[in-house]
């Protein structure tokens, strides 16, 4: 499952009738014998701002390299998961194309990734980058993928509601004992407050289960990949809270099946404590659903252990040319692996442009490279940043764990563990995990 909220939109200047050429046009040369590379996920024309950052961060490069030709292709979702596998199988995918961290074991096992391990020394930035996820996009010792942008689950809260409940706004929960008695004291305030949101249906309650899977320590696979590891006293216990909080507390309010819209809003309008979320979910908040960014704050991970982590990354086509796979790479290192500067990283143009800087992520780079990147947000930062310490803080403590191997047909699976605990109070949760295991054996067998 990916977040929702991170700027993972591109696009290019000065396309014209080359954004009609077909996708799986591999031609390395144009007509003025220059290097010609495609790629994809370029924004909407609604999303004006994010469309013109692109455009000038494609002209800057082009410019600098005039041997070089970026043809974008529009794509909106950058990756649509129905038509992803047969584009790469019939040679339809472009030069340089988007992933998300759950594809890149699966695009390298079908052979359709190009190796880009000779070539990494010509990508400047690649060893700033954090380990955890370069890892992602390395398949036995070799590497098929540069990360761009990469996010972490945490606890969103509302300070208001918190300060009006009595509870300290500065003091978030860190266990789900303390999630608990916070949402019911939240609920307890009445006129339609709800303590604590779930997602249940669509996918979404089984990314989240397993989100508070992890936060246990728990798992929802064997460390093989081979066998469902849900039915556990890690997932027993993460649906007897839920259980408790939705019937024994009624901190969760009567409404369920929901997914992440309807939080949003339930959050946005100031009737709801917390929910789990990554960073930029913020921005949606106070842009679309009517939040204050002073309301809002972000804490860890409630539980301690671990926390479940995604993102995005670019691999190259293996069918693309030696030249076109330098020129891949130096089009990467511009775009998006410069601290502090690129179309996700020039935060002084975000800030004039009224998008939100200083959130705590993305954050992919270490040592050096990630201080001039967080200079350079804090220099430029709008707003609380003090709001986000807490999950800043608490992160450095907990395991980065990605999502399951076959993620998306294993959240079908927990979705209906998750919302059936909300939704009948009888429900027997020792069944609902066997039931589960059983249907995650069967998926995992098929490979």
């Amino acid at each position: 499952m990916r977040s929702t909220g991170i700027r993972r939109t591109l696009v290019a200047l000065g396309v014209g009738a080359l954004t009609l050429t077909a996708c799986g046009s591999h031609d390395d040369r144009a007509a003025d014998g220059k290097t010609r590379i495609t790629v994809n996920c370029m924004p909407p024309k609604s999303a004006e701002v994010d469309r013109r950052f692109f455009e000038e961060e494609i002209a800057a490069f082009e410019k600098g390299n005039p041997d070089i030709d970026v043809v974008p292709h529009d794509a909106f979702p950058c990756q649509d998961p129905k038509t992803f596998d047969a584009k790469l199988a019939g040679g339809q995918m472009e030069d340089v194309f988007y992933t998300y961290f759950t594809d890149a074991g699966h695009v390298v096992d079908i052979n359709q990734a190009a190796d880009l391990t000779p070539y990494l020394k010509e990508l400047e930035s690649y060893g700033t980058i954090q380990q955890q996820l370069r890892d992602i996009y390395t398949v036995d010792g070799r590497i098929y993928g540069v990360p761009r942008t990469g996010y972490s689950m945490g606890l969103v809260y509302h300070r208001a509601l918190f300060e009006k409940a009595g509870l300290d706004p500065d003091r978030p929960p860190t266990t789900w004992a303390e999630v608990r008695a916070a949402a019911k004291r939240i609920a307890a305030l009445g006129d339609g407050t709800v303590g604590y949101a779930d997602y249940s249906a669509q996918n979404q309650g089984g990314w989240h289960f397993t989100a508070e899977l992890y936060s246990r320590g728990g798992d929802v696979v064997t460390p093989d990949g081979e066998e469902a590891a849900v039915d556990s006293p890690e997932g027993r216990a993460v649906l007897q809270t839920l259980h408790d909080m939705r019937w024994k507390d009624d901190s969760m309010g009567s409404k369920q099946l929901l997914v992440i819209n309807d939080v949003q809003q339930m959050m946005g309008a100031g009737k709801l404590g917390m929910y789990l979320a990554a960073p930029d979910n913020i921005p949606i908040l106070v842009k679309e659903k009517g939040a204050e960014y002073e309301d809002l704050a972000l804490a860890p991970m409630p539980g301690g252990k671990a926390t479940l982590i995604g993102g995005d990354g670019y691999m190259i086509d293996k069918k693309a040319s030696p030249e076109q796979i330098r020129a891949g790479l130096k089009w990467l290192d511009h775009m998006f692996l410069t601290p502090g500067d690129g179309f996700l990283g020039d935060y002084a143009r975000a800030g004039k442009n009224d998008a939100p800087v200083g959130l705590p992520e993305p954050r992919l780079f270490t040592g050096a490279a990630d201080a001039e990147d967080q200079q350079a947000k804090k220099a430029n930062a709008n707003v609380p940043v003090e709001n986000y310490q807490a999950f800043l803080d608490g992160n450095q403590s907990l395991e980065m764990k990605i999502e399951p191997p076959r993620a998306q047909q294993l959240y079908s699976v927990l979705d209906g563990v998750v919302s059936a605990v909300l939704t009948k109070e009888d429900a027997d949760i020792d069944r609902l995990l066997k039931d589960a295991s059983g249907k995650i054996d069967g998926i995992l067998a098929r490979g």
